[in-house]
């Protein structure tokens, strides 16, 4: 069953009620967030898989999350998210939404809609040279997601984002790792 309309709502409020919350995930201290240089848009589409992310009710519950990206006629790109509730046996859940290049900024800042008028950043802060990793947040902090083009990220690679997140005054305890498929081939469709 696809719940699309109630996971918009669901994301339009939390990036709504965002604007009017103090930042959670990062220390007072940290330094201001950094985007990476530039990012290759068209190597950025295409699915990635959720390894971990900060909690937030849009995404309470899910397992097995996925976000695939494409590129549409009118210039923008096309956003689905795909969860399945409660575990990988779960009942599936999409969010349809789009992105948008967000000014002059290489790339790697983007604008996500899943409802209306209403736009949520969207910044890659680090990202893999071969983009087969990425981390994403927001200005603030508030949201932070470890993606991977696998669902099973490499152990020594993941502690190495942990810790330099840390270095940019990321609360890494806050991170729910997600449940995720053994491998591509496994995901139920």
């Amino acid at each position: 069953m696809h719940r699309t309309a109630l996971a918009a709502l669901a994301a339009l409020g939390a990036f709504t009620l965002a604007a009017c919350q103090p930042p959670s995930g990062r220390g007072s201290d940290a330094p201001p967030l950094q985007t990476v240089e530039h990012v290759e848009i068209d190597r950025y589409l295409g699915r990635w898989f959720e390894i971990a992310r900060y909690d937030h009710g849009f995404e309470r519950g899910c397992t097995g999350v996925t976000a695939d990206y494409a590129r549409r006629e009118d210039g923008l790109i096309d956003v689905t998210n795909t969860c399945y509730q409660g575990g990988l046996d779960g009942e599936v859940e999409t969010a349809n939404g789009r992105a948008r290049i967000a000014g002059e900024t290489a790339n790697a800042q983007l604008e996500v809609s899943f409802f209306g008028p209403f736009w949520g950043d969207y910044w890659i802060i680090d990202l893999a040279d071969d983009y087969s990793w990425a981390v994403v947040s927001e200005p603030e902090g508030r949201y932070l997601w470890i993606l991977s083009r696998t669902p099973q990220m490499d152990e020594a690679v993941l502690e190495d984002r942990l810790d330099w997140l840390e270095t940019q005054g990321f609360d890494t305890s806050m991170l729910i790792m997600v449940e995720q498929w053994e491998s591509a081939e496994a995901v139920r469709g």
